[in-house]
Formats: structure tokens, sequence, C-alpha cells
């Protein structure tokens, strides 16, 4: 199972950055990893993490979250609701993935390659700063919203 492999590989990196993986922690990982392609609020996580574990407290998830943060095993993002929300890191990726955010219907879709490379280079070259990461949300209208407007504009 592809979460297990992801599993093991965060257990390390907890290990290397000097953390254990309680039952809390892996809890909380699991439920990350079950909701990878949704940008859920620390409150969702929690939740969803109560479901399987009751006695675990929201403190707990906040904690767990930083840490995961501050270890760059997920990303904190916030889109236009103004709620931090948290993201998986793609294993391997050296930065951070891009975001499509629809201002319409709010859906939120990620672009898995790195389009900043070469302005990156840009930015070292000409600003002589050292780029660590960068974050990138387009805020537009998505197709499905674009194909219903279409469609209303049909009807009239």
């Amino acid at each position: 199972m592809a979460s297990m492999t992801a599993l093991k590989k965060i257990k390390q990196q907890l290990h290397e950055s000097g953390f254990k993986l309680t039952p809390q922690r892996e809890a909380t990982l699991l439920v990350l990893l079950e909701n990878e392609k949704d940008h859920m609020s620390a409150e969702e996580i929690y939740f969803l993490v109560k479901r399987k574990s009751p006695e675990i407290g929201l403190a707990t998830v906040y904690r767990t979250l930083e840490i995961l943060t501050d270890i760059k095993v997920i990303d904190k993002v916030s889109f236009n609701d103004g709620l931090a929300r948290y993201d998986l890191r793609k294993e391997g990726a050296k930065h951070f993935h891009h975001h499509l955010l629809c201002l319409e219907c709010g859906n939120i879709e990620e672009v898995e390659e790195d389009l900043l490379g070469a302005v990156e280079e840009i930015v070292e070259q000409r600003y002589h700063f050292i780029v660590k990461d960068h974050r990138l949300t387009f805020h537009g209208i998505c197709q499905k919203c674009q194909q219903k407007k279409k469609e209303e504009v049909k009807s009239q």
C-alpha cells in the first residue's frame, strides 16, 4: 500500500528530526495520507482523526501539524478563505507544488510540475537572493464553472 510506504518514510523523517511516531501523530498522518487530494484545515483534520481515535485532542493535532510543517512533511497553505490548510509534500519534491484556485466554486487543483525554475534563476542572479522555496496559486475560473456559464448563456 502506497500510504504505508509513505508512512514509513515520514516516520524516518520524524526520527531524523528527533521526533517519534506516536499513535497520535500516526493517526493524524493517516488522515492526511487518506485525504491527500483535499486541502483540509486543522479542524477538518481533527474531525477525521477524532473518528479514528476519540481520545486525541485538538491541541495534539495542532502540535502534530506544526511539527510536520517544520520538518517539511506537509505545507501550510492559505487560500482566499483565510483558513490555514495543510497539504502533503510530494515525495522528492524540491518545492511546494502550485495550485489553481477557482474563484467561483472554490475548487483547488494541484499543478505537479515546477513552473518556476527559470524565474528562480532570474531572482537569484538579478537580486542575489537564494531561493529556498516558492508558492504559486493561480486565481481564476475552473473548466466546470466556465462550462456552466456557457450553458446558462445558451439557455437564456
